[in-house]
């Protein structure tokens, strides 16, 4: 059985589609605290204090939300950035409006050291090049995530798209680590 860690959410990286063309330029005199420079990125950048987030908000309609701490305030951010864009005067169900999860970053301990040039070895599918980086990267395909390993042992774990993804990676490598004896 997987020793029980804490979990710590890092970030939550979540869209919609409202499916209409939004003017950026309007919308830019509408929302505070927002940023259009189309020369340096197609879209508009939008941040809100509750819950402290970034939008990137695209003329075809596509919204994204990073740096949310669950998936709930990354819903929630997105909900209250279409009824903003509603109240530009574009056309919205937001009945309609669907969030999917992109990608779910957290961080976990494992309270013991990491000898990374052994597991560097003995894992497959990881990459790790001390010069270039002090982490391990280890891959695993079910579920889809990369985990960056740390001495300290410190792990990161980027790519899910759901919590329960999250879990089982956990349980995976620590299994795997388990089975080292590291």
């Amino acid at each position: 059985m997987a020793t029980k860690v804490k979990v710590t959410i890092e970030n939550v990286v979540a869209s919609t589609n409202i499916e209409k063309i939004i003017s950026l330029d309007k919308l830019l005199t509408i929302l505070e605290a927002s940023e259009y420079e189309p020369e340096q990125f197609p879209g508009l950048v939008y941040r809100l204090d509750d819950p402290h987030v970034a939008t990137l908000i695209f003329r075809s309609g596509k919204i994204i939300c990073v740096g949310a701490r669950s998936i709930p305030d990354a819903k929630l951010a997105l909900k209250r950035v279409v009824k903003k864009i509603k109240k530009s005067g574009i056309r919205v169900n937001e009945n309609k409006i669907k969030v999917k999860i992109e990608n779910i970053v957290v961080s976990v301990d494992l309270k013991k050291e990491l000898n990374l040039d052994m597991l560097a070895f003995r894992l497959e599918s990881s990459e790790y090049e001390p010069e270039q980086f002090p982490g391990l990267v280890y891959r695993i395909f079910e579920p889809k995530v990369a985990f960056l390993l740390f001495s300290s042992g410190r792990v990161i774990c980027a790519g899910a798209k759901s919590l329960a993804a999250v879990k089982k990676a956990i349980t995976i490598l620590q299994k795997k680590l388990r089975s080292m004896k590291t």
